[in-house]
């Protein structure tokens, strides 16, 4: 993922067609999601950081330090990252069990496939009001991190790997209060593995 991204952020092409997705996300739900609600934050983020000392920053510099000195310049931000990642960690067709090093990492990690499904939907469904679930790479080992809001792996200094957006925009309009279908299906026909691999 390009953390040499700067100010002025932009709203990055989808890797694939919005109704790409379908039947398991919707073209209509990602009209909302894509077009307003990360619009909303790439547009908010540029006019907060506009003037400021944070404008000839890297975003991964701008998200380590705003978290304690700006909050609103890191929610925003960091949900520029965090949607931009959740868009990558997707895919039409996807799912199915990890290959190659990441694979011989991931059955290091978690016991057994359904194992990591079971922790990482309890994760989701654990959470509290709006966040994310991350698989993260932490040294030697993966493990699922749950976050609130627009808090995201790297300011923990955690290398994030996928992820899953649970805010209620990112599945209402398809799945109403049903969030623990919407993490089935994502981990069952959506789920980037390559993407995965790619930030190993």
């Amino acid at each position: 993922m390009d953390m040499i991204n700067r100010f002025p952020f932009e709203l990055r092409a989808l890797p694939y067609a919005q109704s790409a997705l379908e039947p398991f996300i919707s073209a209509h739900t990602m009209s909302f999601h894509y077009a307003k609600h990360h619009q909303a934050y790439v547009t908010k983020a540029n006019e907060l950081i506009k003037g400021s000392p944070y404008e000839k920053e890297t975003m991964l510099e701008i998200l380590k330090k705003s978290k304690e000195q700006d909050q609103a310049i890191f929610n925003n931000t960091a949900q520029i990252f965090n949607h931009d990642f959740f868009w990558k960690s997707m895919k039409p067709s996807g799912g199915g069990v990890p290959q190659g090093d990441l694979g011989k990492k991931f059955f290091d990690s978690f016991a057994s496939y359904e194992k990591f499904k079971e922790e990482f939907a309890s994760a989701g469904i654990g959470q509290f009001g709006s966040g994310w679930v991350w698989l993260v790479s932490d040294g030697e080992k993966l493990r699922i991190l749950k976050t609130g809001n627009a808090d995201n792996p790297l300011t923990y200094g955690l290398k994030p790997l996928l992820t899953l957006d649970i805010w209620e925009h990112a599945y209402y309009l398809d799945y109403q209060n049903r969030r623990a279908d919407f993490i089935k299906v994502f981990l069952d026909h959506l789920l980037n593995w390559d993407f995965a691999a790619s930030n190993l």
